[in-house]
């Protein structure tokens, strides 16, 4: 049986996560970023990447008798997956392609119990953008909110105003999806 009260990892350095986990009462007993190759891998879908890393990050991290959490997210345009924006450049091409359009933003959650069992989803939501100015772009683009997110953007931020609509999950939008992180780790026996 496992232990209610093991400690609960969070594999991830994401302030988001913490900052969303909070809202739901949860503060992990530690935070321990996996350290993975996040490259997709010939022909992997953006779903299929998303499962992956979230479970790749969590196995990299888990020890026996604790709880572990890791998500991934990645945004996408079809088949076409958007980076993790390294630079205002990438930041800048990551919303002349949105711009205007609607886009899914897939977050990959993985939960490991103290005895090893595992539990993966992926929670898909659609995000709608308006169509931006150049002058918009480069605002944004210059003021550094979007360097190191998922698609360039982070929806709690600068960018909050370009979303013309969602249909799914906020929280899954901004970095983990909290509605199925809790039925995860309470189906998996966490307190």
């Amino acid at each position: 049986m496992t232990d209610p009260r093991a400690p609960l990892v969070l594999a991830s350095a994401s302030p988001r996560r913490l900052d969303l986990l909070a809202q739901a009462g949860i503060r992990p007993d530690d935070v321990r970023p996996a350290d993975i190759d996040e490259s997709p891998q010939k022909d992997e879908t953006p779903r299929a990447l998303a499962h992956r890393l979230a479970l790749e990050k969590a196995q990299a991290v888990h020890r026996s008798g604790e709880y572990t959490l890791a998500g991934d997210t990645v945004v996408a345009l079809g088949r076409r997956m958007l980076p993790k924006a390294a630079s205002s450049d990438e930041v800048r091409a990551c919303l002349e392609l949105i711009s205007g359009r609607a886009h899914q933003v897939l977050s990959g959650i993985a939960v490991i119990a103290p005895d090893g069992r595992e539990s993966v989803r992926v929670v898909t939501s659609r995000v709608v953008f308006k169509r931006l100015t150049q002058p918009e772009i480069e605002r944004y683009a210059t003021a550094g909110d979007g360097v190191g997110k998922a698609g360039g953007y982070a929806i709690q931020g600068g960018a909050a105003p370009f979303v013309r609509r969602i249909n799914g999950s906020y929280t899954a939008i901004v970095g983990l999806p909290l509605y199925e992180a809790v039925c995860m780790l309470e189906g998996l026996g966490y307190r």
